[in-house]
């Protein structure tokens, strides 16, 4: 009862508590961030608290201190997050690994598939089960947002041909995934079964969870380290041909890329947490434009155009295909970047991070 009247309370000023997993995150710390801002109160989540200690000045320091309590939680672990959403009133679960690389395995593909299922995708999904299994103990989680991916959807049909439109039915088949085994396959295949399993769980125990499906994010960042999105986006300024081939697996798979903006993301995340008519699943993508649209709007704002690399299926019209937001349009979310907004302050981010040589060398 006194939790209940303490949650009446807070609602009556617009303010509420919220959980964050994966808080020390790019999109993560962005949305933590976000929410501080709009005087909310945050349980930031995170496996390893201290690699999270450089973000407590840039959230607000001391001025935010009674509004964000830092956990350590390990998704992993059965009832780590029992503590963390207890009380909250919703749980943005944004925690996912982000390791793109294929695990080195030198025998039968068979052996590479079941290791991967074995020490990637189930751990992946059994922490998100734990995450949810303690949203329904906590009675006053009223909503969940997951934190999805592009990797979970195609521009192809069924046939193999190329759709006009890409919109939120548009999964990718599992059986697809295993048998091209693209450059950010593990990665792809850890996110479609884990959003599967969420939605599952959810319906079977009454949770309402929505999640928002992000295409490549940029922009500014405030992670200690480059975040992989931005260096998917940047692979052919700075040549790195591991997240090159990742760019060009999506730009081959949807027949385009998508961007958004950091900004427009986090809102996109709290639009649909606030928002009561929200169900399902939501695009979330600025703008559509060709590999050699984005070769073009990089080159406009890098010094280092003349020595981008060459992109593969730059394509014309006929490869066009439209990564649809209209669904979360619909609810009334507007973006407030465009594609050129994003590749300058994704360059001009990247080039003050040292990230990217200055202008002029």
């Amino acid at each position: 009862m006194e939790e209940r009247e303490m949650k009446r309370e807070e609602d009556e000023d617009g303010t509420k508590i919220y959980c964050v997993t994966g808080a020390n995150g790019y999109i993560g710390s962005w949305l933590v961030k976000s929410l501080l801002l709009k005087g909310h109160t945050v349980h930031a989540a995170v496996r390893h608290p201290d690699k999270c200690l450089h973000l407590l000045p840039i959230w607000g320091g001391e001025e935010i201190s009674n509004r964000l309590r830092i956990f350590k939680a390990d998704l992993f672990q059965e009832g780590s997050f029992d503590e963390c959403v207890s009380g909250c009133h919703g749980v943005f679960h944004v925690a996912a690994s982000m390791d793109f690389t294929t695990p080195l395995i030198t025998t039968t593909q068979q052996d590479l598939e079941n290791y991967v299922q074995s020490h990637i995708i189930e751990p992946a999904v059994k922490g998100t089960l734990n995450l949810l299994n303690s949203c329904s103990k906590a009675l006053s989680v009223k909503r969940i947002v997951f934190t999805s991916s592009i990797s979970t959807m195609t521009g192809k049909d069924s046939n193999g041909n190329r759709r006009n439109v890409v919109d939120e039915s548009c999964w990718t088949p599992i059986n697809d995934v295993l048998s091209n085994k693209t450059s950010g396959w593990v990665y792809s295949l850890s996110k479609l079964q884990t959003e599967k399993a969420a939605f599952k769980y959810a319906g079977e125990n009454g949770l309402d969870l929505v999640s928002i499906i992000t295409t490549t994010v940029g922009g500014p960042f405030l992670t200690s380290t480059v975040p992989s999105s931005i260096q998917v986006l940047l692979s052919p300024i700075t040549g790195n041909p591991k997240f090159a081939a990742i760019l060009e697996a999506v730009n081959s798979r949807m027949g385009s890329v998508g961007l958004v903006h950091i900004e427009d993301v986090c809102n996109g995340h709290i639009f649909l947490m606030e928002h009561s008519q929200a169900r399902g699943r939501y695009i979330c993508c600025a703008q559509t434009c060709l590999m050699s649209e984005l070769f073009h709007h990089l080159a406009k704002e890098s010094s280092s155009s003349s020595r981008m690399l060459p992109i593969n299926g730059d394509g014309s019209s006929m490869d066009n295909c439209e990564i649809s937001s209209e669904k979360l349009k619909q609810l009334g979310f507007t973006y407030k970047y465009s594609i050129q907004d994003i590749m300058n302050h994704t360059v001009s981010f990247s080039t003050s991070f040292g990230f990217l040589p200055p202008n002029g060398n």
